[in-house]
């Protein structure tokens, strides 16, 4: 349990209400809170499969608890991000007030838009303020065939292509949040690239000049679900119709894995929305990102 966050918080009107951190005899519970909606929880529920426990991890990222008594009434992921688990608005302080008093600073906070941002309208009132906040994000799936024809070029990405797929990353990801994934060191973001390409999560189109044409992947994936991230067309390649049928490709790639894929995007993004659309993908929910 993290030190500096008492066992629990005070109850709410005596309810019994209150915030700890979860532990290992805590997973199925979580993993059944989780299952109710496993396109929004496919990012908790793919940590409980690859590690098979809801306890802290080595390191140091936790998830915490939100109990009326002993039933597990919603619950958040904090690690690097803060990821709400079917945590309903109105408890969105307990965990709020548990996670400033860890001390520990957060990159983002993302999930579905309400619980996000009444997670944020709390950390406002605790001294927190955001870079940036994307308060509506359609959540998109599709579970059937492309619509468009898919583009045979793209393919599962490589360790011999690794020093390729990085800087495209690291493109990606600079044009999205406004910094480089590189500030503070190299290391991380570059084992967080190369365990995607190894886990088959990388799919890439390098031309023969060696060039990234596109890339995305999958920042989650269960039985169930994968979510894409990362869609990164060449800046020198757009303009010229070719994201849906990558898109298309990604879908099917993608359902080697699960039957549903699954991604959120900036609902200012006329052109990626309109990409999706054409692909096949349908609205089924809103996320929100708040970035620190």
């Amino acid at each position: 349990m993290l030190s500096r966050v008492a066992p629990w918080l005070a109850s709410r009107n005596g309810t019994g209400l209150g915030v700890r951190v979860l532990g290992s005899a805590d997973t199925l519970a979580l993993r059944e809170l989780a299952s109710e909606d496993v396109v929004a929880n496919v990012f908790i529920l793919s940590h409980l499969d690859s590690t098979g426990t809801a306890a802290p991890t080595s390191g140091g990222a936790s998830i915490f608890g939100v109990f009326d008594d002993t039933t597990l009434l919603g619950a958040c992921w904090a690690g690097a991000n803060l990821v709400p688990v079917q945590l309903d608005p109105g408890l969105a302080g307990y965990v709020a007030n548990a996670a400033h008093q860890t001390g520990r600073r957060y990159a983002s906070i993302f999930g579905p838009a309400d619980t996000v941002l009444a997670l944020y309208s709390r950390f406002e009132q605790l001294g927190h303020s955001a870079h940036e906040v994307r308060s509506q994000q359609p959540l998109l799936t599709i579970s059937g065939t492309p619509t468009t024809s898919p583009n045979p070029s793209l393919t599962f990405g490589r360790m011999e292509d690794f020093d390729r797929i990085l800087p495209a990353c690291a493109a990606m990801f600079e044009e999205e949040v406004g910094y480089s994934p590189f500030l503070g060191g190299q290391e991380f973001y570059s084992r967080r690239v190369a365990g995607l390409i190894r886990q088959g999560h990388s799919l890439v189109h390098i031309d023969a000049t060696g060039t990234v044409v596109f890339k995305a992947e999958l920042g989650a994936v269960t039985p169930d679900v994968t979510q894409v991230q990362g869609v990164w067309m060449n800046p020198e390649l757009r303009g010229r119709g070719q994201s849906a049928g990558y898109m298309a490709a990604v879908v099917n790639l993608s359902r080697t894995f699960a039957p549903v894929t699954s991604l959120y995007v900036n609902d200012y993004n006329a052109k990626a929305r309109a990409t999706y659309e054409r692909v096949g993908f349908e609205q089924v929910g809103t996320f929100a990102t708040v970035l620190f």
